[in-house]
């Protein structure tokens, strides 16, 4: 309430020309008031800074050990590395100890990742009443040691360290799952015997309407994602199968379809014209009307696309795609990859329609290995 008033100026030191300050946080604790806040841009100069307060309104100071938190000196060479840190938030744990969650990437290469910003963890000290973040002598770490046991959520998935799982239809929709923009409840159906069944949309992935589309994230550079697809497509417009989604401009796309009347099993690539992707590959399929599986395979700067007819021997319809294409590096933004079950008439009506039995995820970083 009242007249706006600026507490901080354009960040910790404006000699340094700082690139933007922003996200803050205000915290009281004893007889301080902290502002927090992300500075350096939220690329791989970014970190994060605290000023201090008697005053809710200041004047704040800041910390003369700015940052409390980055990963921009650390070696570039480094590991597994973790980098982009900042936008914390700071929470008290079960122990009565300050830890910050915060955002940062997992690059399989430079700046190139495609699973997005995500969330890490690290305990917090306090010296001389201010708020500094431990994460250990060679930057943020992949887990830590807790003094209190984890309390499990019933019917949680993981979201942590390497994990594997299959999603099925029988009566709803699993929350990891999701939809471009908005839910249209009456493009899919779901059952026991068929799975998720998709309605082929005119719509496609390729532009910024609701395609016929439910996904979910890449939660590793190196994980699989399958699933059993039965369709029998009428036309070389009607398609259904797996996708990789970074955005409109950015996917690949694995799916059943027909060329010249014969069912294929085809690769595209999105372009700038989004009503002409690009053919990489295709492979006749011995049924039109049969089933088949499908898998996408991450494997940090590529991707793998298969397809099997029975289940058991899987055919690669094309190795070694170049993941860099779907990176934020590339395509811009800070989000992730999805893996999407999509379906499209390819901006022609339709009423047919593409039924998914399950749909499987697995990671397996390396780093998690250790």
């Amino acid at each position: 309430m009242g007249e706006a008033k600026i507490v901080v100026n354009g960040g910790v030191d404006l000699s340094k020309k700082p690139v933007w300050i922003e996200g803050p946080h205000l915290m009281k604790r004893n007889d301080w008031y902290y502002l927090y806040a992300a500075e350096g841009g939220t690329s791989v100069n970014h970190t994060e800074v605290v000023f201090r307060s008697k005053a809710a309104l200041g004047p704040f100071v800041p910390y003369e050990k700015n940052p409390i938190l980055s990963q921009r000196e650390l070696p570039r060479d480094r590991k597994d590395p973790i980098t982009s840190a900042g936008h914390a938030q700071f929470v008290e744990g079960p122990d009565g100890k300050t830890y910050a969650i915060f955002l940062a990437v997992r690059p399989y290469e430079g700046n190139f990742y495609n699973t997005g910003r995500e969330t890490f963890i690290v305990p917090v000290v306090w010296k001389d009443e201010w708020p500094v973040m431990d994460p250990g002598p060679n930057g943020v770490q992949y887990s830590y040691k807790a003094s209190y046991p984890e309390v499990k959520q019933a019917g949680a998935r993981p979201q942590s360290g390497n994990f594997g799982y299959t999603l099925t239809f029988e009566k709803q929709l699993d929350p990891a799952l999701l939809f471009l923009r908005t839910v249209d409840s009456t493009s899919f159906s779901l059952s026991k015997a068929k799975g998720l069944t998709l309605k082929l949309k005119p719509e496609t992935c390729a532009e910024t309407g609701n395609p016929a589309f439910i996904g979910k994230r890449q939660q590793h550079l190196y994980c699989t994602a399958e699933t059993e697809l039965t369709f029998a497509p009428k036309a070389a417009n009607e398609k259904a199968g797996l996708v990789i989604f970074q955005d409109e401009k950015h996917f690949y796309y694995l799916c059943k379809s027909v060329d010249g009347g014969k069912p294929m099993l085809q690769l595209f690539k999105s372009t700038a014209d989004a009503k002409q992707p690009e053919l990489l590959a295709q492979a006749p399929l011995k049924s039109a009307t049969g089933s088949v599986q499908l898998r996408i395979k991450a494997q940090g700067d590529t991707y793998g696309f298969h397809f099997s007819d029975n289940g058991k021997a899987w055919t690669t319809l094309q190795d070694k795609v170049d993941g860099k294409f779907l990176s934020t590096q590339v395509a811009g933004s800070f989000i992730g990859c999805v893996f999407g079950m999509y379906a499209t008439s390819s901006g022609q009506p339709t009423a047919n329609t593409a039924s998914f039995k399950w749909l499987k995820y697995e990671g397996n970083d390396p780093m998690y290995k250790k």
